[in-house]
């Protein structure tokens, strides 16, 4: 996208993190922005920051829960504006945890707000977008949607599947006009984590640590670079280049990596499991 200033924009999960550091970046590039979310309050605080730069913005709350929300939302968006320019995917929550002991509930969540919801905004806004002479798709996906990691399968599964979707959009409607980008940061200083889900008997919040985490500017800045140079995935920040980079050339590694101490541990299941049926 040669220019963003002028165009519409619609970021979801705008009232904190990630999705108000974007919207406050396009905000400064000069796009009007349709910003969506669960906290009324935090979005109008958004909003607020982003009419500095002398912009229009609207806000609109919607759970991304409810199929019915989205639709109406994007009804609302083509009722304004006839469409967007700049569609930006980005609420998201995760679960950290066992996945046997993870509620069904929880599972539904997660694959509902990361995937879902994002592929049925995208598909219901998409004939607007193919309208416009150049639109950008940038959903917001993590390295963890490249390399699978213990503990967050739900979280990984869904970005496993966004970036599968980003990856087919791109290659179907490149030739008309429509970018779309899959940005996989990697641990990033919000509250994903803090807001999350816990599993049954589990009262903290495990947190990665710091020196591996960036901030949200960052990945804001990364994303309107992405947006203006077309690119068609973003992988960003050491850790996260560091985990693909394995992944892709010295896959054995990992694998050797979640399978130290294998051996010990099937011989204590196994001896457990021997003394529970005798």
């Amino acid at each position: 996208m040669k220019v963003i200033r002028g165009k519409k924009a619609l970021v979801s999960g705008a009232s904190s993190g990630i999705g108000k550091a974007i919207a406050l970046r396009l905000a400064k590039e000069g796009a009007d922005l349709f910003l969506i979310g669960l906290d009324v309050v935090a979005m109008e605080k958004t909003a607020a920051e982003a009419r500095q730069a002398g912009v229009n913005v609207v806000t609109r709350q919607c759970d991304m829960l409810r199929p019915g929300d989205v639709s109406s939302t994007v009804a609302d968006v083509l009722h304004r504006w006839n469409g967007v320019d700049i569609l930006v995917n980005n609420a998201g929550i995760t679960y950290y945890g066992r996945t046997e002991r993870m509620a069904a509930e929880h599972w539904d969540q997660v694959l509902r707000i990361n995937l879902l919801s994002h592929v049925q905004i995208t598909r219901e806004l998409l004939p607007a977008l193919l309208q416009r002479p150049e639109a950008h798709v940038l959903n917001v996906c993590s390295v963890l949607g490249l390399v699978g990691m213990p503990k967050v399968t739900a979280y990984c599964t869904s970005k496993f599947g966004l970036v599968g979707f980003s990856e087919s959009l791109r290659n179907e409607f490149a030739r008309v006009g429509l970018g779309v980008t899959a940005l996989c940061p990697g641990f990033v200083q919000t509250d994903l984590f803090t807001n999350a889900p816990l599993e049954a008997n589990v009262t903290e919040h495990k947190l990665p640590p710091n020196i591996i985490c960036t901030t949200s500017e960052r990945v804001a800045n990364a994303a309107i670079k992405a947006i203006y140079r077309n690119r068609r995935m973003v992988v960003m920040e050491p850790f996260a280049r560091f985990m693909y980079a394995l992944k892709r050339f010295a896959p054995w590694a990992l694998d050797f990596t979640f399978h130290v101490g294998r051996r010990r541990r099937m011989a204590r299941k196994l001896a457990h499991l021997q003394k529970k049926a005798a």
